[in-house]
């Protein structure tokens, strides 16, 4: 997009503007941890409230090298919340050497602080699952690695919006959808965040 008479720092200050306009909510999971996000949209489906949620500060994901049994290679593997407990501590004291702080939130690892910029040698793509036949896959920008227990890890940040579905409860108090809830209602969900941006 094209930036007219503004200069990047500009730009970043009006984008930083922004997003403090943004209201916030906070998401709270059954382990009692909360993630901050903005509230991008709010659509109301058959008189229920949802909201489009973007998590306040950046999202973490860790993942584990581990060999494939049938090629002679090496695969990247999502870590179990048990695996996670285990070597946050030293995933955190590395991110602190990049100036960001690793917090264990709810529903993602977030980190605080300014992302370094991205470059082609640190973006991976990783296999997610599979969906009508085709393979979905993610991008994520590799921030640093490390190891634990002879075990290598990396820890990386998606490069598109992580967005989560949240309904308001009778209390006004946002509740994330479970996978089913919002496979029933994707439709009508995108149909209005898709009039919204006309």
């Amino acid at each position: 997009m094209a930036k007219v008479g503004k200069s990047n720092d500009d730009f970043d200050t009006n984008q930083d503007d922004l997003e403090e306009e943004l209201p916030t909510v906070s998401l709270t999971d059954e382990a009692g941890r909360s993630l901050v996000c903005y509230v991008e949209h709010s659509v109301e489906v058959d008189g229920q409230a949802y909201l489009l949620l973007l998590p306040v500060d950046s999202p973490i994901e860790i993942f584990a090298w581990e060999e494939d049994e049938d090629e002679d290679a090496e695969t990247l593997v999502d870590l179990a919340d048990t695996q996670i407990e285990e070597i946050f501590e030293t995933a955190r004291a590395v991110l602190a050497e990049q100036d960001l702080t690793l917090k264990r939130t709810a529903y993602t690892l977030t980190a605080v602080g300014d992302l370094p910029d991205v470059s082609e040698e640190d973006v991976i793509t990783i296999d997610v699952g599979e969906e009508g036949g085709l393979v979905d896959s993610e991008q994520f920008q590799r921030l640093t690695s490390f190891y634990h227990q002879e075990q290598e890890y990396d820890v990386c940040t998606p490069l598109d919006p992580l967005m989560f579905f949240a309904r308001l409860n009778a209390s006004g108090e946002p509740e994330l959808l479970s996978p089913e809830e919002f496979q029933a209602i994707r439709p009508q969900l995108e149909e209005q965040l898709f009039d919204s941006f006309e």
